[in-house]
C-alpha cells in the first residue's frame, strides 16, 4: 500500500518551493542566478517593447489569466469561472492554451474524445466543463487565429496562462495569486516569481482561502457536494464518510486537496502525491488497493482510462461579485467592443 505522498517524483521541487517561502540559505545560495534570469526577462521584454519581436493582435478582446509566481496558483478555475460568467452574458467565448505537457506539438482543436495527452490536461477539462471552443499551440497567436478560423463567430478569447507570453496581443490582464502571494519576493530560482511584482495588471484575484496580502480580488473555493464517475454518475459526498479512501492528486499541490477532503469529513486511509501535469501512462495501481479512488476533477480526465472506477471530487470556485463586476467594466471600455 502506498504511503503518504507516495508516487511523487517532485520531491525536490516539494523542497524548493518550501525555500521559496523564505530568504533562507537555498534561497540565497540560488540569488545570484535569479539575478542572471532577471536580466534575460528584461531583455525579451525590450526586445518587444522596441519592435525586433512582434506582438500580434486579433480581432476579438482578450482576456489573458496567468500569474507571476511558478508552482501554480488556480489558473484553470479561475479560468473556467469567468467562461462560465462571460457564457451567462450570451457571450460566445473560446479559449487558447499552450496545453502544458501533452506530447504533441502542433496546433490542434480540443474536441470531446480529445485524448488528454495530445491537447493537455487543463485544456481538456476547461472544453468538458464549458463546452467552449479550445485551442492549444506552442505559440497562443496560432491558437487564437486558428480557433476563430474555425468559430468565426467567437466574440472574446480567454487565454488560460500566458502574463508572460507577450507574442499574444492582450486587453485585459488577470493576475492569479494562492495562498503564497508573492513567497520571498525573489526571481526564479531564488524564489517563485517569474517576473517582478507589483507589475501592471487590470485584476487581481486571490484564489486562496487567506490572501497573503492587502488589494485585489478574493473568491471561495470548495470541493463539490458529489463526487463524478467516469460514466456520469452522480455520487453524495456525504456518503463517502466513514469509508476508507485513497485519494490520488497531481495537481502543484496535492496536500492541498487532501486536507479538503480531510475537512470535510473523509477518511484517507493513504494518499498518492504525482507531479504536476503527470500522464499517468506509466501509472500502475497498486496492488492491494481495494478501497474507493478519489481524485481531482482535472486528473480524472486521464486517470479514467488506467482507473474507471475513480471518483473525480469538483471544486467549485466562485469568484466575488465585485470581480466580475470590474471585469464587465473593464470589456465595456475596449475601443469597439460589441456586448450580447
Amino acid at each position: 500500500m502506498p504511503s503518504e505522498g507516495s508516487g511523487n517524483s517532485g520531491h525536490t521541487g516539494s523542497r524548493l518551493q518550501q525555500a521559496w517561502l523564505h530568504r533562507g540559505l537555498l534561497a540565497c545560495l540560488l540569488w545570484p542566478l535569479s539575478l542572471v534570469y532577471a536580466a534575460l526577462f528584461a531583455l525579451r521584454g525590450l526586445l518587444y517593447r522596441a519592435g525586433l519581436l512582434r506582438v500580434e493582435r486579433v480581432q476579438v478582446p482578450v482576456i489573458v489569466v496567468g500569474n507571476v509566481i511558478a508552482g501554480g496558483a488556480g489558473k484553470t478555475p479561475v479560468v473556467m469561472a469567468v467562461v462560465r460568467h462571460l457564457q451567462a452574458r450570451g457571450m460566445r467565448v473560446g479559449v487558447v492554451s499552450r496545453g502544458y505537457g501533452r506530447r504533441t506539438d502542433d496546433c490542434r482543436e480540443v474536441l470531446g474524445d480529445s485524448d488528454p495527452q495530445d491537447v493537455g490536461d487543463e485544456p481538456a477539462l476547461i472544453h468538458h466543463a464549458t463546452g467552449a471552443p479550445v485551442f492549444v499551440a506552442r505559440r497562443r497567436i496560432d491558437a487564437a487565429r486558428a480557433l476563430l478560423e474555425r468559430h468565426p463567430a467567437t466574440q472574446v478569447i480567454v487565454s488560460d496562462d500566458g502574463l508572460q507570453h507577450l507574442a499574444l496581443a492582450r486587453d485585459i490582464e488577470i493576475c492569479v495569486f494562492d495562498d503564497r502571494g508573492i513567497g520571498n519576493g525573489w526571481r526564479l530560482p531564488a524564489g517563485p516569481l517569474r517576473e517582478a511584482w507589483p507589475r501592471r495588471c487590470d485584476l487581481v484575484l486571490h484564489s486562496g482561502s487567506r490572501p497573503a496580502f492587502a488589494g485585489g480580488h478574493t473568491a471561495t473555493r470548495a470541493l463539490s457536494d458529489t463526487a463524478v464517475g467516469s460514466d456520469g454518475k452522480r455520487v453524495p459526498l456525504a456518503s463517502l464518510a466513514g469509508r476508507p479512501l485513497v485519494a490520488l492528486a497531481a495537481i502543484a499541490r496535492p496536500e492541498a486537496f487532501f486536507e479538503m477532503l480531510r475537512a470535510r469529513g473523509l477518511t484517507l486511509a493513504d494518499t498518492i502525491a504525482l507531479p504536476d501535469h503527470f500522464d499517468f501512462e506509466s501509472w500502475q495501481r497498486p496492488s492491494g488497493l481495494d478501497q474507493t479512488l478519489v481524485c481531482t476533477e482535472k486528473d480524472a480526465v486521464k486517470l479514467w482510462r488506467k482507473a474507471s472506477d475513480a471518483l473525480a471530487v469538483p471544486l467549485e470556485f466562485s469568484p466575488s461579485a465585485d470581480f466580475f463586476a470590474a471585469l464587465d467594466a473593464k470589456l465595456s471600455s475596449l475601443d469597439g467592443y460589441q456586448a450580447a
